[in-house]
């Protein structure tokens, strides 16, 4: 496994991969175990976390119906933004500091989950907010311990949060997206009931689905966890190890169901094994870059949804300007892989043939194109607009966006070759739009 060519030990690199996931309880109707899970922790005040909509829908109701057939005294914070911002992060953890629980449960997307995880941090360890957040926009300072117990229900099928030790937000104040990443955020275990998505309109299905897309294909093109310096001190590792063997597995599977599902869940909400299908490809794309990590086309994207004008996404609700996290990902992703394939051009030629390109004979020169023309189809497939122009930007945008996407250092230091400022011009000015 390990003496492939693609993991070869170097000299001077890290030799071993570490694996860390929440503990899994996946299936149709296992949101009706949350009472007993959450009582299993030994929690007895719980906060419940989630968003006005989710608050209206038969998911909620189960969720609190079960809490308090547990016994447990239930305190509902439902006031989670759609992408939350340091804002509504403080927001949320002032409600934690005051209502002290001694445990979460959160019940929604990666907004809701990815909230409950901040205001568990700030409400645990106090300190200045920008304390925790990602270096160089914060101090990236580790938790000083652990958390409180935190159950993640989620409601969509994206962005993989019930699994994974990262929180991300808009700092408004730089008009940029960006995160907290430390294995203390991980939840302590994840329900995922696929029922929850039943109701998702179409719009959503495609951009959370394309974010799991995002994820496998960017955790199996990372840089190898043994191109990765060795810790200098043993067993500290950061949380985006590089690609690996085990996130492999995950990847190539969450690409292959995204490739034969995603259409489907979109167009269907009544079609079962493809919403299903997607769920379980978000959940084992989560635990892959939980481990391995994502790297260009995430760290574009939070330039993306950062200085987003006008643009107000069909199927959200929400009144404000915004670029779901998913479609901000998905509208760099045909660029950026054209630009790794020249990398890595094998793995490249992997994942297309996962997510259904036909790679026969294909050479490696041949990878980028391939790659790149098979997501454009599924982007088409499944209504996404045609690149950053697509979004509102235009190619006079291209410097001030790759001004904001060089700050996430944290994702591009993962891809499998150096990017600077200049190649983020480059890559956003190729991905204002692809047909």
């Amino acid at each position: 496994m390990v003496c492939c060519h693609h993991y070869a030990p170097i000299a001077g690199a890290d030799g071993a991969f570490t694996v860390d996931a929440s503990r899994i309880t996946f299936g149709r109707g296992c949101l009706a175990e949350l009472g007993p899970r959450a009582a299993a922790h030994g929690l007895r005040r719980v906060a419940l976390f989630t968003d006005p909509r989710l608050r209206a829908l038969p998911a909620f109701a189960a969720a609190l119906a079960s809490l308090e057939g547990a016994g447990l005294d239930v305190v509902v914070y439902a006031e989670v933004e759609v992408e939350p911002t340091d804002r509504s992060f403080k927001a949320a953890a002032r409600f934690a500091a005051e209502a002290r629980p001694d445990g979460y449960v959160s019940l929604g997307g990666g907004s809701v989950i990815d909230t409950c995880k901040a205001a568990n941090l700030y409400a645990s360890h106090p300190a200045d907010f920008l304390t925790y957040v990602n270096a160089p926009i914060g101090a990236g300072v580790p938790p000083p311990g652990p958390l409180r117990p935190h159950i993640a229900c989620p409601t969509t099928s994206g962005t993989g949060s019930e699994v994974t030790g990262i929180a991300i937000f808009d700092l408004l104040a730089l008009e940029a997206k960006t995160g907290i990443a430390a294995p203390a955020l991980r939840p302590s275990e994840a329900l995922i009931d696929p029922a929850c998505a039943d109701t998702l309109p179409g719009e959503v299905v495609a951009a959370s689905g394309l974010d799991v897309l995002s994820h496998a294909l960017e955790s199996y093109t990372a840089r190898p966890f043994s191109r990765r310096p060795a810790p200098a001190v043993l067993g500290s590792r950061p949380l985006s190890q590089g690609a690996n063997p085990w996130s492999d597995i995950g990847c190539r599977e969450a690409l292959t169901l995204a490739g034969r599902l995603l259409e489907r869940a979109v167009a269907d909400a009544d079609d079962r094994e493809a919403r299903e299908g997607m769920m379980w490809a978000a959940t084992l794309a989560g635990i892959a870059f939980g481990n391995a990590g994502v790297h260009i086309p995430h760290g574009m994207s939070y330039a993306i949804a950062g200085l987003v004008r006008d643009y107000r996404p069909a199927g959200y609700a929400s009144d404000a300007p915004m670029v779901p996290h998913g479609m901000a990902v998905i509208v760099n992703a045909p660029a950026a892989f054209r630009f790794t394939a020249a990398v890595l051009p094998e793995r490249h030629l992997e994942a297309a043939a996962c997510l259904g390109a036909d790679t026969r004979g294909a050479a490696p020169a041949d990878a980028g194109a391939l790659l790149s023309g098979r997501l454009v189809a599924l982007m088409r497939a499944v209504g996404m607009p045609n690149g950053a122009g697509g979004v509102g930007y235009h190619d006079g945008d291209c410097e001030a966006l790759a001004g904001k996407a060089i700050l996430q250092q944290r994702l591009l230091q993962n891809a499998p070759c150096r990017v600077d400022e200049g190649d983020l011009r480059r890559l956003f000015a190729a991905a204002m739009r692809y047909w």
